[in-house]
């Protein structure tokens, strides 16, 4: 079975360990404590309510088959005179797009505007994450 602890669950949710304490003490995520009397967070009820909470950005999921979008904003633009390269932030994460001159200028994309990543790929790479995020069978503080 995979634990996480409150820094971890923060980590992977991209916000304040003080914030999931919150979410625990309201019972909106169930954990319970560990041999040291730490709290820790089951994947499967963490998994739960990470879904839980999802929603869509934009709402226009349903028109589109595409199913992966990232809300964020724009950190570079940089063109040339057929091609272009877009990053956005999104969270933690920083997405790539390489797209044409003629669609960044129809989509007026500049440093600071909010964007949506819409990601559609027939091959995803998924790898498993290192033990130092998620603890296997482990309650170590």
């Amino acid at each position: 079975m995979t634990v996480f602890r409150i820094s971890e669950a923060a980590e992977l949710l991209g916000v304040s360990v003080d914030t999931v304490r919150r979410w625990v003490d309201a019972g909106r995520l169930p954990a319970t404590r560990d041999e040291h009397d730490h709290r820790i967070v089951d994947g499967v009820d963490l998994a739960q309510f990470v879904r839980a909470q999802g929603t869509e950005p934009d709402g226009r999921a349903e028109g589109s088959s595409a199913r992966n979008r990232l809300r964020g904003i724009v950190t570079a633009v940089v063109k040339d005179t057929v091609m272009a390269q877009v990053d956005i932030q999104a969270g933690p994460f920083r997405i790539v797009s390489l797209m044409s001159r003629e669609a960044v200028d129809e989509l007026d994309l500049q440093v600071g505007s909010v964007a949506i990543a819409v990601i559609k790929s027939t091959t995803v790479v998924v790898e498993r994450s290192t033990p130092a995020v998620a603890n296997k069978g482990r309650n170590s503080s």
